[in-house]
């Protein structure tokens, strides 16, 4: 696999039930990310879309490891490395945000035992950008061949 390869753009809506869930999940108590009213009194035109939540719409690109499959990574040798995220606006509920990835650097460790693939994600909504996302992959063993 090659630097700049470029993984298909896909629009997902940033949903109210979904946000409250993730909220609850990682344990945020701050009504502004589940009651609308708490939300709207904070200045927020609905529920803000917590800062780590990118990462699962992103998950939601169909098919989200196809990219590794084509270039023959066997997905049971793949880790997660790094993540990394850069804020440019607020997204909030009802929000169509569009991600568009590119896979911008590869390189190996350990005498090419490990592999690195940097996937790069822009989120824009309305064709404006609204955080830039890094994700760093490894891959283990001769898959990363």
């Amino acid at each position: 696999m090659t630097a700049d390869l470029r993984i298909p753009a896909f629009t997902v809506p940033a949903e109210r039930g979904r946000l409250r869930f993730f909220a609850q999940a990682i344990g945020e108590h701050d009504p502004v990310y589940s009651d609308l009213d708490a939300a709207r009194k904070a200045g927020h035109p609905d529920l803000p879309v917590p800062p780590t939540f990118l990462f699962c719409l992103e998950m939601d690109r169909p098919d989200p490891f196809s990219f590794l499959a084509e270039a023959g990574i066997d997905l049971a040798r793949v880790l997660h490395g790094e993540q990394r995220f850069t804020y440019h606006a607020m997204a909030h509920a009802g929000d169509e945000l569009t991600f568009e990835s590119h896979i911008a650097d590869t390189y190996e460790k350990k005498g090419g035992a490990l592999r690195f693939l940097v996937r790069e994600t822009r989120v824009t909504r309305a064709g404006e950008p609204v955080a830039d996302l890094t994700n760093v992959i490894v891959v283990r063993g001769e898959a990363a061949a």
